[in-house]
Order: C-alpha cells, then structure tokens, then sequence
C-alpha cells in the first residue's frame, strides 16, 4: 500500500516500525483508511487537520452510515418499480440513488401525483427485509458517546427510523434525531442539519458530521462543518470520490481513531 499523505506528514504501513510496536499499531489502523493519497485532499494544509477547537458533537447518517439497509432498501425500491409498471432494475437504480427519494421517483419517470403511492409501496416492502447495524457501528457510537455529544440526521422516516433504533436499543444515545419529514426542506439543504444543531445547542464549527453519500458533505459543507466520508454498503463510493472529501474512511470503526488524530486528545 502506498504512503498516506495527513496534510504535511506522510504516514508509512505498520511494517516499516518494526522495532516499536506501538506505532506500528497505530499506523496500522491508518492503513485501513489511507486509500493511496487521494484521501486526504491536497489543498488540505495543517491548520485544517489538527486543530485546537474542542470537538463537542459528532453528528450521524443513518441509512448506509451506521445501518446496513441497502439489502432492503434496494429490494423495495425493485418491488415499487414494478408495481407502478416501471422497467428499472439494479442498474438503474445503483446510477441514480440518492438518500433523496424524490430525486430517485424523477429519474425513474414517476409522475408527482403517485409519489404518495409508491411512498407506501416502498415502506410495505422494505418491511419485509431485515436490516442490521454496520459492523463495529454500535462500538464506535458507544465510545464517542463517552466524550462527545451524538446527533443523528437522516433523510430517513421517522417512524421507521424510531423504530429501528428502539430495536438497536441506540435511541438514547443521541441528543438530537432529525429525520425525513422534520424539515420542509430534504438533504443536501443544510436545514435539517441546523435543526440538529439548535436541538444539541452547538455551533457548527465544534462538530463534525458523517456520512456516506455527497449529499452528507455537501450538507456539512452548506453549515461550516467538517464533513468525514466513510465507504458504506450503498452505490454511492463513485460519486463520493468525485465529491473530493477531505476525509474519506474505508470503515465506520476507524472513525475514533480519526477523531483522536484531528482532535486533541487532551480534551475531555
């Protein structure tokens, strides 16, 4: 694997700190995230990467961030096509997804006036298919909890994400849930995530946000917060390439790493 450019200092595999273990490990969990140095954006300098601001929130994604739905969500889309007569399969839908569902009812073809139908077409058949956390998902919210206040913003229905999060036991552990339906506006308008921020109490600038898809940075961006990408189970890796995140993490449980890295770890 080739070396991994941090804003000004280059980070080398585990295998060249033989003789020191500890870095070794350390390394090693960049290794895991450091994909060639497009990771971090060259016009990323020190100043942007390692700050002195107190990291008090970290805020979430749902859908393909924290739980791995693309399973179901991908199946009740198919099911919905063609029950209101559309020719759209895994192709199709995998070129036009968006965590925007109306962005997706366009593409395909669907006249405005069915939105509501295939609405309730979707949420019949994706209640059929189980869905499940992101694996280390639960751990990583566990130990950032522990320093961090935690949000959750997500296109989302409310009554299906309550109730999943009942189910995951993982309700409490955020301080503001906005979902879809909240705000009249969907991502990527930052006004679901200025609602999030009104509910924690905090300033943009003091929280990070991540998510998987372009329209999470581009929401981030829209409010002055650092955005982090991380690679889910949802086709949205191209264009969240082509999105040029300035973080970009192959997995969700590399994130407290991240964190630490950016942040001082003397805060509390």
């Amino acid at each position: 694997m080739a070396p991994c450019r941090l804003s000004g200092f280059l980070f080398k595999t585990a295998s060249e700190f033989p003789d020191d273990p500890s870095r070794a490990s350390f390394f090693h969990s960049y290794d895991d995230f450091c994909l060639q140095d497009t990771v971090f954006s060259d016009s990323a300098t020190l100043a942007e990467v390692n700050t002195e601001k107190r990291l008090a929130g970290v805020l979430f994604d749902w859908d393909g961030t924290l739980l791995d739905s693309f399973h179901a969500d991908s199946q009740a889309y198919l099911a919905m096509f063609r029950d209101v007569g559309l020719d759209w399969g895994m192709k199709e839908l995998e070129r036009h997804y968006s965590p925007d569902w109306y962005r997706v009812y366009r593409a395909a073809g669907i006249p405005e006036e069915r939105w509501e139908e295939a609405d309730g077409l979707w949420r019949a058949h994706y209640a059929k298919h189980a869905s499940k956390l992101i694996r280390g998902a639960r751990g990583v919210l566990q130990e950032l909890a522990r320093r961090h206040t935690l949000g959750l913003v997500t296109s989302g229905d409310r009554v299906r994400v309550t109730r999943q999060l009942r189910e995951f036991d993982l309700t409490r552990i955020f301080r503001a849930r906005v979902c879809g339906g909240d705000t009249e506006q969907k991502k990527p308008h930052p006004e679901p995530l200025r609602m999030a921020l009104r509910q924690m109490k905090m300033e943009a600038e003091e929280c990070v946000y991540v998510g998987d898809t372009p329209e999470d940075l581009e929401m981030a961006r829209a409010v002055g917060m650092r955005a982090i990408a991380v690679l889910g189970p949802f086709p949205t890796e191209k264009r969240l390439r082509a999105a040029k995140p300035k973080f970009l993490l192959k997995r969700l449980a590399d994130l407290p790493g991240l964190l630490e890295r950016i942040y001082p770890r003397t805060q509390t």
